[in-house]
C-alpha cells in the first residue's frame, strides 16, 4: 500500500464530525411495535462506491437482519478515485462497481444500482434530481439515507467532497417536493412511476446528528464489507482499529459500544 493510499484511508475513516449526546434509534418507523409493510424498504443514495460502507454499513446490516429491504443507488462509479497514474477511468469504474456489489452482498443487500454520472463532476442539477426522483418513485422507500449536504468541513480538519454535497442536495430536493408531485418530471408519471412521499430521512456525515444506531452486533460485518473495496483501502493493517475506534467515539455519548450517527428527519406531510 502506498503512502498516498494510507493517507486516503486515514481521511476516509476519520471523515465524521465530533458528536454531542445522541438519542438511540433502532430503525425507521415508530419506536415500538412491528414493522408495517411500508416501513420495510429503505433507499440509500451515495456519491461513490464505499460511501455506503464507511457511513452506514452497520446500520444497513442491522436493518436487513430485521427484514428491511435496503436498496443501494450509487450516483457515480468512482472512476477518478485513485492515485495510480497508469489507471484508466473505465478500468477503475468496472473494478469499483464489482467491489461495491461484493460489499453490499456482505451486508445482505441484493439490489445495487449505478447511475454512472461522472466522478468529481457532480452538481445538484435537474438531471441528477430527476434520476434520483426516478429511483424514489420506482422503489417507493419509507426512508432515504444520503449525505448531509450542509457539511462543508469535518472537525475543521477536512473538506467534504463536493460530490457528497451535490448528491445530498439533489436527493433532498428529489424527496421534497419533486418525487411527491405528479407534475414534476411528469414523463415519469406517464411511464407508470407514481409519485411517492418519503417518510424519514437519515443524513450521514452531519455536524447536526440527533440519533445514533447501535451497531455493536454488526461492526464486524461493516469491517468485512469495507475490505471488499480493495482499490480504496488496500490491505491497511490498521483499518479495523480505525473503524472500531471511530464507531466507539460515536457510540459513547449514547452509552453504546459501537454506533453510527445520523441527522434523522421525520417528514410531516
Amino acid at each position: 500500500m502506498t503512502q498516498q493510499q494510507r493517507a486516503d484511508t486515514t481521511q476516509k475513516t476519520d471523515q465524521q464530525p465530533a458528536f454531542p449526546a445522541l438519542a438511540p434509534v433502532a430503525r425507521p418507523g415508530p419506536a415500538v411495535g412491528e414493522l408495517s409493510p411500508e416501513q420495510k424498504r429503505v433507499l440509500l443514495v451515495a456519491a461513490h462506491p464505499d460511501d455506503p460502507e464507511f457511513s452506514s454499513a452497520g446500520t444497513v446490516a442491522n436493518w436487513v437482519r430485521e427484514g428491511i429491504d435496503v436498496v443501494f443507488v450509487l450516483v457515480t462509479s468512482g472512476d477518478k478515485g485513485t492515485p495510480d497514474h497508469t489507471m484508466t477511468g473505465e478500468r477503475l469504474s468496472n473494478m469499483r462497481e464489482q467491489e461495491q456489489v461484493e460489499a453490499a452482498s456482505r451486508l445482505g443487500v441484493t439490489q445495487v444500482h449505478f447511475l454512472r454520472f461522472p466522478d468529481g463532476e457532480l452538481t445538484p442539477s435537474l438531471e441528477l434530481r430527476g434520476a434520483i426522483t426516478r429511483m424514489i418513485r420506482m422503489f417507493k422507500p419509507y426512508a432515504v439515507m444520503t449525505h448531509d449536504p450542509l457539511t462543508l468541513f469535518y472537525n475543521n480538519e477536512f473538506i467534504n467532497h463536493p460530490d457528497h454535497r451535490a448528491v445530498g442536495q439533489a436527493t433532498i430536493d428529489a424527496i421534497y417536493p419533486t418525487a411527491r408531485d405528479p407534475l414534476q418530471f411528469a414523463e415519469q408519471t406517464r411511464e407508470g412511476l407514481e409519485p411517492h412521499k418519503v417518510k424519514e430521512i437519515y443524513l450521514w456525515g452531519s455536524d447536526q446528528p440527533n440519533v445514533v444506531v447501535d451497531i455493536s452486533d454488526t461492526i464486524e460485518v461493516k469491517i468485512e464489507a469495507l475490505k471488499a473495496h480493495q482499490s480504496q483501502v488496500g490491505t491497511s493493517a490498521d483499518l479495523e482499529d480505525r473503524i472500531r475506534m471511530r464507531a466507539a467515539q460515536v457510540a459513547e455519548p449514547a452509552g453504546l459500544r459501537y454506533g453510527e450517527a445520523f441527522r434523522r428527519i421525520v417528514m410531516r406531510m
